[in-house]
């Protein structure tokens, strides 16, 4: 008769079998996965936690939406009104907490009136902010990348001092601007001024505080978008040049045929970011001149959120526009992505 000891020996080796047959199995299976499938099995983790972490908020942001706006009672969220919302900001009949422009000015924001509906202005504000902000920070950070990518003595300095505006906290650089236009502070508003370019109290004109939080972006971000480019400069094979040159290339003709496609891939990257980062925008402008002389998308939305009326609802409606926006901007990219040597990248 067996003993217990080697009962349970005979058990303990019965198990360690069926976990290294039920391994081999799981192993067979995954080598038996195409390329693509294996790479959306790596993929699976990611997705899991994406959808947890934004696909979900969205879809409770969407519901929110749908509801009425209920200013009394402890449910900030009244009944179903479908797509009411949309329509209200949409036509301008949405009950934000105060108007966004400055209705005393005589002129109006550039190319919006100031009876255009609120989200017309933001959304006008965000993506006029976003192209011009993208392509100035595009070009000045390929031209800086252009420049780090060669040999030269000091070049480490050089890449320390453009790399070091990027470092520097949305709130500080807000708080820098702010204080260089202040007429009674800093030097830029007197600047300005006597050049007949910004009026007595820039901060406060939502034009000249328009450029004035553009210049700031472009000022940090530039050295995020040149740092994205560098990697892909130098992953140029360098003997391209070298062909070239036997070949009697031109520079012009070795940047246009050789770095600018090779280095297409990793430039609508950079910019992919920067585009998605630029339409968020809320930080800079309330630090530096307010939601209520620059309006954007984001400021709308914290607004309507903690603007002293709970509205909600109407929130979560400019919150779920604002996501379609940037979903229509990432779409495209994405063909951007797909037509560059042609494929996906």
């Amino acid at each position: 008769m067996a003993t217990d000891t080697e009962t349970d020996g005979i058990g303990d080796t019965g198990r360690r079998q069926d976990r290294e047959r039920t391994g081999n199995a799981v192993v067979n299976w995954m080598e038996g996965l195409s390329e693509a499938a294996y790479a959306y099995l790596l993929l699976l983790p990611a997705f899991a936690l994406l959808t947890l972490v934004a696909f979900y908020p969205m879809l409770r942001t969407f519901v929110m939406s749908l509801r009425a706006d209920q200013t009394r009672g402890l449910d900030p969220l009244g009944g179903f009104v479908g797509i009411e919302n949309y329509v209200d900001i949409l036509t301008g009949n949405a009950r934000l907490a105060r108007q966004f422009l400055d209705v005393g000015l005589t002129s109006s924001f550039p190319f919006v009136e100031l009876g255009t509906p609120f989200f017309q202005q933001a959304l006008f504000v965000t993506l006029a902010f976003a192209v011009i902000s993208v392509v100035m920070e595009t070009v000045i950070g390929f031209g800086q990348a252009y420049v780090l990518d060669q040999d030269f003595r000091g070049r480490r300095w050089v890449r320390v001092a453009i790399i070091l505006p990027w470092a520097v906290p949305i709130v500080i650089q807000g708080m820098i601007f702010f204080l260089l236009f202040q007429p009674t502070v800093g030097f830029g508003s007197d600047l300005m001024q006597s050049l007949g370019i910004f009026s007595a109290t820039p901060l406060a004109n939502s034009r000249d505080a328009f450029i004035i939080i553009l210049v700031a972006d472009i000022w940090k971000s530039s050295a995020f978008m040149a740092l994205l480019i560098l990697a892909g400069l130098q992953s140029v094979d360098r003997s391209l040049y070298d062909v070239a040159r036997v070949a009697g290339a031109s520079p012009w003709q070795r940047f246009k045929l050789i770095t600018l496609p090779l280095v297409m891939p990793a430039l609508l990257v950079a910019m992919l970011f920067r585009t998605m980062d630029a339409m968020r925008v809320f930080g800079l402008i309330e630090s530096t001149a307010g939601c209520t002389t620059v309006p954007s998308l984001t400021c709308l939305v914290v607004e309507a959120m903690f603007g002293g009326t709970r509205i909600y609802a109407t929130a979560a409606a400019v919150a779920f526009g604002t996501a379609l926006v940037i979903g229509l901007i990432i779409g495209i990219y994405l063909l951007l992505f797909r037509d560059t040597e042609g494929g996906m990248y």
